[in-house]
């Protein structure tokens, strides 16, 4: 199945770094879960480079839809 035809439980819409990166992390403080979140997606070199022809960069402080789902299909549903 193509990461565009997923379905997930949560809404795919457009998020802050910190908003996505909470919901994988609800027990960090918001600062330590971004650095976990940015973490995975450096060391995950397939999503690192799905994002990158996204236009995505690491200082960018919004996803886009399609880079949430990105993420999503990568490293799960939160």
């Amino acid at each position: 199945m193509n990461y565009e035809e997923e379905e997930y439980e949560i809404d795919i819409v457009s998020m802050t770094k910190t908003e996505l990166a909470m919901l994988y992390a609800p027990d960090l403080t918001p600062h330590s879960a971004v650095n976990r979140l940015a973490k995975w997606i450096a060391c995950n070199k397939l999503l690192t480079a799905a994002l990158r022809r996204t236009g995505y960069r690491k200082t960018a402080r919004r996803f886009s839809p399609k880079q949430v789902k990105l993420i999503f299909h990568y490293l799960g549903e939160p």
